[in-house]
């Protein structure tokens, strides 16, 4: 496995330095950058911690004074609500355009020989990752067809969790695991990629696992048998 860092001098999308002979794409796609903002930047449960955090300010700008009753809401000065409304907009208007971004920036690539990912807003790299270094794979599906595939490596290659941030799959930090995040047709990929590895690696087996199943700290499903 390598990572390139030669996006702008790119042989064909998504690929560093043209396919050898014998290999061909078989399929590229990009994440859909909603789910992935869902789901990997998590603006839901940060929009929801926002929305709480307004309405406690807000309970507390309305409070009564020691002695008297409710504060006419005519009187209340909103001006403190209404900057930490533009700020906790703002700050999410940020992760959703570096969700776009981030999607933007992403091609997902399976070849009869490899899986390459290029990934990276602003410091680019490209991940080649052959069917002979992954040792299993799991499926965590989400709504609208999308889905996380998670590839696991052999123990003696590791990449840097950092390195492949958002697409990794979560809890794996001692030995990350690269993951094609929110794809579409997410089942149908998985598939294809089942068919690919064992194409590649014939007499061996490879068990596409659902991730939904396994615990964050249990062994992932999909190891080789």
């Amino acid at each position: 496995m390598k990572a390139t860092h030669e996006h702008e001098w790119e042989a064909a999308p998504g690929l560093p330095s043209a396919l050898p002979a014998g290999e061909r794409v078989v399929w590229q796609g990009a994440p859909d950058w909603q789910r992935l903002a869902i789901h990997a930047f998590h603006v839901r449960k940060v929009a929801l911690y926002f929305a709480l955090m307004l309405a406690v300010q807000a309970i507390n700008l309305t409070a009564p004074d020691s002695g008297t009753g409710m504060k006419p809401l005519a009187v209340v000065d909103w001006k403190p609500l209404v900057v930490a409304a533009g700020l906790y907009t703002l700050a999410l208007s940020l992760l959703l355009g570096t969700a776009w971004m981030s999607a933007r920036s992403t091609l997902y690539t399976l070849t009869n020989k490899r899986v390459v990912m290029r990934i990276g807003i602003v410091l680019t790299l490209t991940f080649n990752l052959p069917f002979k270094r992954i040792a299993g794979a799991s499926l965590k599906t989400q709504s609208a067809g999308t889905g996380d595939l998670a590839l696991a490596l052999h123990p003696e290659d590791r990449i840097g969790w950092a390195h492949l941030w958002p697409h990794q799959r979560a809890w794996h930090v001692t030995q990350p695991q690269p993951t094609l995040r929110c794809v579409p047709n997410g089942q149908q990929v998985g598939e294809l990629l089942l068919t690919l590895w064992r194409a590649e690696r014939a007499g061996q087996s490879l068990q596409l696992g659902d991730a939904a199943a396994a615990t964050p700290h249990t062994t992932p499903p999909g190891m080789l048998a």
